[in-house]
């Protein structure tokens, strides 16, 4: 009887043909979405592998013939600059960004979210405006600081900011999530003789490190891919990164270098690739317990 039993359950969580139909045509719909969605990814990395009369004239992603000699280019650099200090550039900066969005931005959460102090729900507020302001309208008067201060072809214009709490987004998703910690343990370390200073290194930090990781890889993949601040600001060859190394292969030449174009490019974004791999649970965890969800 028990026998019958277990093969009657079995039987009965058994899925209907219709539904498993239905499953079966939904992922192959998500494959199809999904291949086209990396299409150009995919298009990108068979490309860096043609040859430069082939790259033009063949449009399938798998290359006629294969050829290594556009990565050859591509580790040599370009313009007299090479793909190691290109590299060490933009991780350089990438870095410096982490460092400074993670301390200031922590420091300025805790202060919003903890402490009382005089004009804080004002500023507060015209710290979340910023987030609606958009980077064009500040780039002029931004650049004639840095330029008075004699920054301009450094990394000081791109670094100097993120140390002074300047990412309002990070800033609101630390407050939310400190908001979430009970405020007895506040009271606790101050029963123990601890100030706002060692109630922050000793008891809200460690409690903010989902937050402190969404910070670390969004401002990472965010710096590492910019762009246009570091056109504007870094006007020296030996301070450029991967993102204008790129820009190099067209305009060094009547004929734009493709071949090694694609081939950088791959190699750009690699430690995206990585990173985002290693963090990704991370990432997950972060964003579903800071506070994001309302």
């Amino acid at each position: 009887m028990t026998i019958l039993n277990a093969s009657a359950a079995a039987t009965s969580r058994r899925r209907p043909p219709r539904a498993m139909a239905g499953s079966v045509v939904w992922h192959l719909f998500c494959l199809a979405v999904l291949a086209l969605l990396l299409y150009p990814v995919l298009w990108l990395l068979g490309s860096s592998f043609k040859p430069g009369s082939e790259i033009l004239t063949n449009n399938s992603v798998i290359p006629i013939e294969f050829t290594f000699e556009n990565y050859l280019k591509a580790i040599e650099g370009v313009a007299g600059i090479s793909l190691w200090q290109l590299f060490a550039n933009s991780m350089t900066i990438s870095i410096l960004t982490v460092v400074g969005n993670v301390v200031s931005c922590a420091l300025a959460a805790y202060a919003f979210a903890r402490m009382q102090f005089v004009g804080r729900t004002a500023l507060f507020a015209f710290m979340i405006s910023t987030i609606m302001l958009p980077m064009h309208v500040v780039l002029i008067p931004q650049f004639i600081i840095f330029n008075e201060l004699g920054m301009i072809g450094t990394f000081l214009p791109l670094v100097l900011p993120k140390f002074l709490a300047t990412e309002a987004f990070f800033v609101f998703l630390m407050i939310q999530f400190i908001r979430g910690i009970p405020r007895e343990l506040d009271e606790a370390a101050l029963i123990d003789g601890a100030g706002p200073y060692r109630t922050f290194g000793w008891v809200i930090l460690p409690l903010m490190r989902p937050a402190i990781v969404t910070t670390t890889i969004f401002s990472f993949i965010w710096s590492w891919n910019d762009f246009f601040p570091q056109l504007i600001y870094l006007n020296k060859s030996e301070s450029f990164t991967m993102q204008l190394g790129l820009r190099l292969f067209v305009d060094q030449t009547s004929a734009s270098a493709f071949g090694p174009m694609f081939a950088m490019s791959v190699l750009a974004i690699l430690p995206i690739v990585v990173f985002f791999a290693v963090f990704q649970r991370y990432l997950i965890d972060g964003m579903a317990t800071s506070g994001l969800k309302g």
